[in-house]
């Protein structure tokens, strides 16, 4: 019997894989998606990292808690008493369950809407023909199909600690950190990345007592030096604790919890015991069980697919993107690349630009960007101007009640065009896309400061920061 024939094939159903089906179905191929995430029940879910156990879920914990937060420390100042304040964590917990159900019964519904083939096992190579490739679905029914165009897009798995492997009782990835089954009293965080602090900020609100052990001299390495000094002074403030420039040494997992044998920057010897210990010190590019050797597909030194700017293997037809290739792992860069590559198998010209892709830590205060850093332009030597405005002086952030924070435009000496919008703050997430859509349009700070901003709203922020490039804030 002769395989099923595509003429496009997706192997993962995470943001990347399942939006490039969706593109490459609306451009008018015959798509199949092949996904083996599992539910509960064993039914498929996809979605990948980011649906499962990654940014969906994280946010419904993060939101939860905050509104814990809220309840339990400033209500009062907005005149609400409440009594008997209580955490319903197994109830919290469901709700999460909920969010990412709903998004993956949405995502099975689009296929569905799209007229995708959707094959719930593992996909992996096992020849190259005429007709194109041969790719193995593992699953509850095993089974071959054959398509012109492979898209891979097999994401990326939590990086472990060498001799602290993930038990996700005790020492918890990603995916652990989201279903502890009781508020710890004291938590442990290898790595003060995106997810770590998430995940620390979540326990943090809830009760837990929260250390975060990081490798790294400085905090947030990556974010603009003023921005995280001042993400840190919040994260202190609200009890924190972050030690810099560590060194981590063994670490012991028992009945009793973890223990964390460590330096700290001073070279001290100290030793942490926690009831659970999150480790977040990055992510490694999943390639496993893939198969790529039985094709001749290369990879990187980093076990990553070997892909140039247009996420073109090594192999004709053969595609990767998100965070199985180079690039920042991020879900909304592998959905960009997504599109692009359907588009570029029609013969389009896909658009993915990397230095207008924004980042956002979902913490309270929030942090967002786009574009470079002062220190990036210090250490290039390009000339700049710079402009910040603090949410202490916008009218909405005070109706809020939250005034942390700043926001900072950074922009070309010479020609005032936008080089890097930097936020921590309210909102921040949501504010940084008017940064992108201006940096796309190589828009100026001027433009920005030009333009008529709603009162009073947090965006005012936003072209306050773009005055200041030029000395003339009208509210500070």
């Amino acid at each position: 019997m002769a395989n099923k024939q595509f003429d496009v094939i997706v192997i993962g159903g995470g943001p990347g894989g399942y939006i490039a089906a969706i593109r490459a179905a609306q451009l008018g191929f015959n798509v199949a998606c092949i996904d083996e995430w599992k539910n509960g029940k064993g039914g498929p879910a996809p979605g990948g990292t980011c649906t499962n156990v990654g940014c969906i879920p994280s946010k419904a914990l993060l939101q939860s808690s905050e509104h814990y937060e809220q309840a339990n420390h400033h209500f009062a100042d907005h005149g609400i008493k409440v009594e008997g304040l209580g955490i319903d964590l197994a109830k919290m917990l469901a709700r999460k369950d909920q969010v990412v159900k709903q998004n993956n019964d949405g995502i099975l519904y689009l296929f569905k809407k799209n007229k995708i083939s959707f094959f719930h096992g593992r996909g992996a190579f096992e020849k190259a023909g005429d007709a194109g490739y041969d790719i193995k679905v593992t699953g509850a029914a095993e089974e071959t199909i054959t398509g012109k165009h492979i898209i891979v897009a097999t994401g990326s798995n939590a990086r472990a600690l060498p001799g602290a492997a993930f038990d996700e009782e005790n020492i918890l990835s990603n995916d652990g950190a989201l279903r502890i089954g009781a508020v710890p009293k004291k938590l442990g965080l290898i790595g003060s990345g995106v997810i770590g602090l998430e995940m620390g900020s979540v326990w943090r609100r809830l009760g837990a007592e929260v250390t975060v052990l990081e490798a790294l001299p400085t905090f947030l390495g990556a974010v603009d030096e003023q921005i995280a000094k001042e993400a840190k002074k919040a994260f202190d403030k609200q009890g924190l604790k972050i030690e810099l420039g560590v060194k981590v040494g063994e670490i012991k997992s028992g009945k009793n919890g973890v223990s964390v044998a460590w330096t700290n920057a001073k070279g001290e010897a100290q030793t942490l015991e926690v009831d659970k210990l999150i480790v977040s010190i990055g992510r490694v590019p999943n390639t496993i069980g893939l198969n790529a050797e039985a094709v001749g597909l290369k990879l990187d030194e980093r076990g990553a697919i070997a892909v140039d700017d247009d996420c073109k293997t090594s192999l004709p037809n053969v595609w990767a993107i998100g965070d199985v290739v180079r690039g920042p792992m991020l879900a909304h860069k592998a959905e960009e690349e997504g599109v692009a590559v359907a588009e570029r198998i029609a013969g389009q010209h896909g658009h993915v630009n990397f230095n207008t892709v924004p980042w956002v830590i979902y913490t309270s205060p929030e942090i967002a960007w786009v574009g470079q850093t002062e220190q990036q332009l210090k250490a290039s030597g390009r000339a700049y101007k710079a402009g910040t405005f603090p949410f202490l002086a916008n009218g909405r952030a005070r109706a809020l009640g939250d005034t942390t924070g700043l926001v900072k435009f950074l922009a070309d000496a010479t020609t005032d065009e936008i080089l890097g919008v930097h936020i921590v703050g309210p909102q921040a997430s949501e504010l940084i896309s008017e940064a992108v859509v201006a940096m796309e349009f190589k828009a100026s700070a001027e433009d920005i400061a030009r333009i008529c901003h709603a009162h009073p709203s947090l965006s005012e922020a936003t072209k306050e920061a773009a005055l200041a490039v030029d000395k003339r804030t009208l509210n500070f």
